[in-house]
């Protein structure tokens, strides 16, 4: 039988992958399926073994080498009964000819990873986690943990783990024991600028620039002006959270500055946005000057 697994919830895959492992009585073959070659076929998925009457063959990333991906239907129907073939990739090709005929011949689980609208999920999955790990948490504080974390599962368990050790768990314990994800940074710091908080501004770009790539934080940041404008330009009838994916915490965060900006002022911000990508391309100025130039412009 052959499972594949796809998406980039690295996370979701792993657990998957490890229940696996788990009903398996022997030692997994894991291979790098990038390195295979079309004449390594026969024996990875039909040549059996005088030590165990199972194989368990775990191949990442086959789909990436296309002279193998593309003759591996020829060999699926082939595969002895005594071999059981995990795929993993995490973004398959969905326009190949490859992709189409291996999803037929096998059982394909997709993994995603949480985006905003799965916040309840998240929440949910933190409250059954913590059980697991015999820390007492109440709705509140797993909605306090995922607002400060993000929806990233592998920090999520991280902090839940260190969480662990506590002997009592509050709001500020939490914010104590557990970095803040960088989108939560990113919202504070465009919040402190709509609010022309210049100093504070200025503070917390020391701050990140020892820990944060300043590429990275600039396309977070455009990323809310973006979404500044869809909220401040919405009439009655549009839902800009909906619509745009935007988390409704920050939507309704954002109205605030939107209704006093009104859409033309908050277009302006994106358009300075848009000229310092333009400059930071163009290597017209070191990165976070530039992006503390931004910031100190929409106090104006």
């Amino acid at each position: 039988m052959i499972t594949w697994f796809t998406g980039e919830n690295t996370f979701d895959i792993q657990q998957a992958v490890k229940a696996i492992l788990e009903k398996f009585d022997g030692t997994a073959e894991r291979i790098d399926g990038t390195m295979i070659e079309l004449k390594n076929i026969p024996d990875l998925l039909m040549g059996g073994t005088l030590f165990a009457e199972k194989r368990l063959v775990i191949i990442k990333d086959l789909s990436q080498n296309s002279a193998v991906w593309e003759k591996l239907p020829e060999w699926i129907d082939r595969i002895s009964d005594d071999i059981d073939v995990v795929l993993i990739d995490s973004k398959p090709d969905k326009r190949t000819t490859g992709y189409k005929e291996v999803k037929k011949r096998v059982v394909l689980k997709e993994f995603p990873v949480w985006g905003d609208r799965d916040q309840p999920l998240a929440e949910a999955w933190v409250l059954k986690q913590a059980e697991s790990l015999g820390l007492h948490l109440d709705k509140k504080l797993a909605h306090h943990i995922v607002e400060r974390v993000g929806l990233d599962q592998w920090q999520l368990i991280n902090g839940l783990e260190k969480l662990s050790f506590l002997e009592t768990v509050t709001p500020e314990t939490i914010n104590d024991s557990i970095e803040p994800n960088p989108s939560e940074n990113v919202f504070q710091l465009f919040e402190l600028a709509l609010e022309s908080r210049r100093e504070a501004v200025h503070d917390m770009i020391r701050t990140l620039e020892l820990v944060e790539d300043p590429y990275k934080l600039f396309a977070l940041l455009s990323s809310q002006a973006f979404q500044l404008v869809a909220v401040a330009s919405a009439g009655p009838a549009n839902n800009p959270a909906k619509e745009f994916g935007i988390h409704p915490y920050v939507a309704g965060k954002l109205s605030r500055h939107g209704n006093r900006l009104g859409a033309r002022g908050s277009a302006r911000i994106l358009a300075t946005f848009a000229q310092t990508d333009a400059d930071m391309k163009r290597s017209r100025g070191e990165p976070w000057l530039l992006i503390e130039r931004t910031l100190l412009s929409m106090s104006n």
